[in-house]
């Protein structure tokens, strides 16, 4: 699956990841003749409310996502989040290729909490990603209280 490995994909990757730069999600969609390449087809600053509408229902999409949450009342932690999205009008063969393909695309996407399958942009709800990092981020010296 080529085009993983593009100067513009590791750039926004870079980006998400940076503390400096105000860029806090990529999305890769698959391109080219036989749709098999996955390209950078989007980026922003404006979280998974920004991100959301950018899903396509007919395809199989991968994002990277920065999400900032309250710690306690002093401090705020930094995760990341890997959404594999299958919008319910994608094809089946393309369906089925994502259990295998996602598999290069968490190489190359490495650094995440958690990953989140998502169908609908119900599954994509911000509350729900926070308290699954909070689980699987262990200590929580606020009780959930953020």
């Amino acid at each position: 699956m080529s085009g993983l490995d593009s100067p513009d994909v590791s750039a926004a990757y870079d980006a998400v990841r940076s503390d400096k730069d105000d860029t806090n999600w990529l999305l890769l969609s698959y391109a080219g003749a036989m749709g098999d390449k996955l390209v950078l087809s989007g980026t922003g600053s404006g979280g998974l409310q920004e991100l959301g509408p950018k899903l396509d229902d007919g395809q199989a999409q991968y994002a990277y996502v920065r999400i900032e949450y309250a710690n306690d009342t002093e401090s705020t932690r930094v995760k990341f989040v890997l959404l594999i999205w299958i919008g319910e009008n994608t094809k089946v063969m393309r369906k089925a290729r994502v259990s295998i393909e996602s598999g290069a695309v968490k190489r190359v996407l490495s650094h995440h909490s958690i990953s989140v399958d998502a169908r609908d942009r119900g599954d994509i709800d911000q509350d729900e990603i926070v308290a699954r990092l909070r689980r699987a981020g262990g200590a929580d010296y606020n009780g959930g209280r953020g």
